[in-house]
């Protein structure tokens, strides 16, 4: 126990947020509500920089007796998950102040949520495991009912927490199982029982069990139920939070489980994640299709999104793990410039969230319909744009390991996908115009635009992201 514990550094990102998160909460408590709220808000952000400067110049190595591991797998996921908090936080600040819910609580439980997200994307045991998720989910039911006023957010709250719950229970009990055959609930001791003795009809139903709870908080088909009543209901930033950072820590968390104790079985629990990719790809597009409401598509989108990344997790290789890793890395972008959009979507200090209300903005907003334009088509995967790359690389990984079937399917659906993308595009261009949108703030307006650049400049620039990807998959391997 001693050698782990001199090794604290090695969680040193974890310890600051956490120690910087009740610091914050003691500063609102003691500033008062109305004027702490964009003093916390920026502190907190700055909390996450300085976060990721900890990530990125910490040591691998492992702590608290093993439970907890800093590789470069787990530095990479974490730069995304503090990127997409801190600009969560950002984009939330002007809306929260409109809409009345400028409480300091807010970005204090965006903090703990990332701090939960880390802890997650470095668990090295199954109890670790669940803390980190644990801490993160609770923090997430309290942020999508945050606005008590309103059924809408307390009807989302409610349903997020009740099938929360269920999940969380099947993924203790599937825990269970695991630690009942195989007598430990260590990744390596897992792995090293399951290599060494087969996988049990046991271990395999306990470990469907976890892949089920974990497809719930990736809101993975069948598993989605939730997303799109959620997505509506929740406040605009809380859904973009939503749509970004727990996405890519629970996608991490997935390939952590499935390729850490379980890397040596990949061909018993393939076709779970086959089946999976495919009803997610095949419901996210195609349930979309008739969606008015642009939250509600995006939470299609996201299902849709979390099917493509699963198609790399399934070719169970280090290029699929690398794929997964630069899918989750221009999703981030793609979808934090959306919501950059959505959360611009006002008229007379009132939210608008139909599609409709886009009518004619490349003659009101030509700036914004242009980067709107841009991102919807690097959504449907349009070359030479980045979502493009994201989409070609785990269909890659996947015609390489022999799944051409699913590698089909996904372009298929992603060309259904598509339909809805540029029907947002045709609607902006060709439609009548309707009433302008009031002005942006400037935060909004600089977040669309960096997210656009990325997209457009990432077929010149795509060694950082894919460099530092295939170095991260490459130590999941333990090369």
């Amino acid at each position: 126990m001693g050698d782990s514990m001199l090794n604290l550094g090695v969680a040193l990102p974890e310890i600051f947020m956490a120690v910087a998160s009740l610091a914050l909460l003691m500063l609102g408590v003691f500033t008062g509500k109305d004027r702490s709220f964009r003093t916390v808000s920026w502190a907190a952000v700055g909390a996450m920089v300085i976060a990721v400067i900890l990530v990125i110049t910490g040591d691998n190595g492992s702590a608290f007796s093993g439970q907890f591991l800093a590789d470069p797998f787990a530095r990479f996921c974490k730069v995304l998950i503090l990127t997409g908090s801190a600009l969560g936080v950002i984009m939330s600040m002007k809306f929260a102040e409109r809409e009345r819910m400028a409480r300091f609580e807010f970005p204090i439980l965006l903090m703990l949520a990332t701090v939960g997200m880390m802890a997650m994307v470095s668990a090295s045991d199954m109890l670790s495991l669940y803390v980190g998720l644990e801490l993160q989910s609770l923090a997430l039911y309290v942020v999508a009912a945050i606005r008590r006023d309103t059924v809408r957010a307390t009807e989302s709250g409610l349903k997020y927490f009740v099938l929360g719950s269920i999940a969380s229970g099947m993924l203790l009990y599937g825990m269970s199982m695991v630690y009942g055959f195989t007598g430990s609930t260590n990744f390596n001791v897992i792995s090293d029982a399951v290599s060494n003795g087969g996988l049990s009809v046991g271990t395999l139903v306990g470990l469907a069990f976890i892949f089920a709870g974990l497809c719930f908080k990736v809101s993975a088909a069948p598993f989605h139920m939730w997303t799109p009543d959620v997505y509506e209901g929740a406040p605009t930033p809380v859904t973009a939070f939503f749509a970004v950072a727990p996405k890519v820590a629970g996608l991490a968390l997935f390939v952590r489980v499935a390729l850490g104790p379980f890397a040596h079985v990949v061909a018993d629990w393939q076709q779970i994640i086959v089946l999976v990719s495919i009803l997610s790809m095949v419901w996210g597009s195609f349930a979309a299709l008739r969606q008015n409401n642009i939250k509600r598509l995006m939470a299609y989108s996201s299902i849709g999104h979390v099917g493509f990344a699963l198609v790399g997790l399934a070719a169970g290789t280090e290029a699929g793990v690398q794929a997964v890793l630069v899918y989750l890395g221009i999703y981030l972008v793609m979808n934090i410039g959306t919501f950059a959009v959505i959360l611009s979507m006002r008229r007379h200090d009132r939210m608008v969230e139909e599609i409709a209300d886009l009518s004619g903005l490349s003659r009101t907003k030509p700036l914004m319909a242009a980067a709107t334009a841009l991102l919807m088509f690097s959504m449907a995967g349009i070359p030479p744009l980045a979502g493009f790359f994201g989409k070609f690389y785990v269909f890659k990984a996947a015609v390489d390991s022999g799944l051409i079937t699913l590698a089909v399917i996904g372009l298929v659906t992603s060309v259904v996908s598509a339909y809805y993308y540029l029907r947002v595009i045709k609607v902006m261009y060709f439609d009548e115009p309707v009433e302008g949108f009031d002005r942006n703030g400037t935060e909004l307006n600089v977040i669309m635009a960096v997210a656009t650049i990325i997209i457009m400049v990432f077929v010149f620039f795509p060694n950082p992201l894919t460099d530092s990807a295939a170095a991260a998959a490459s130590s999941l391997f333990g090369h």
